[in-house]
């Protein structure tokens, strides 16, 4: 015969009671309450520390393109100098025309 879901609660509990006694239940009661919030707080620490971690990289990446970024221009600035130290005007030029004009004037002198 099997037992249903409430026949096997009272049987467990049965067996609880004889084997640690009615005394060393609420202890027992007690200490998984404290493990369960230990638990609960262990979580939301390791939560916390992986949208820190997450917040992070994103800061780090935003960081990285803005220094691409200034790079790129500082470059671009440094291409329409020399352009204009060629006599080449520069306004309205890509990057890549700009070394384009910049190395057939180079290769002309």
């Amino acid at each position: 015969m099997a037992f249903g879901g409430v026949e096997w609660l009272i049987v467990i509990i049965a067996i609880v009671l004889l084997l640690f006694g009615a005394k060393k239940i609420p202890e027992f009661a007690r200490n998984l309450g404290k493990a369960k919030a230990e638990f609960s707080r262990g979580q939301m620490m390791v939560e916390k520390e992986m949208k820190d971690a997450e917040r992070a990289d994103r800061e780090r990446e935003a960081r990285e393109a803005r220094e691409r970024d200034e790079a790129e221009r500082r470059k671009l600035t440094d291409l329409q100098k020399a352009a204009k130290e060629l006599g080449i005007d520069h306004e309205g030029r890509t990057d890549a025309e700009l070394k384009e004009l910049i190395r057939k004037k180079v290769e002309s002198k």
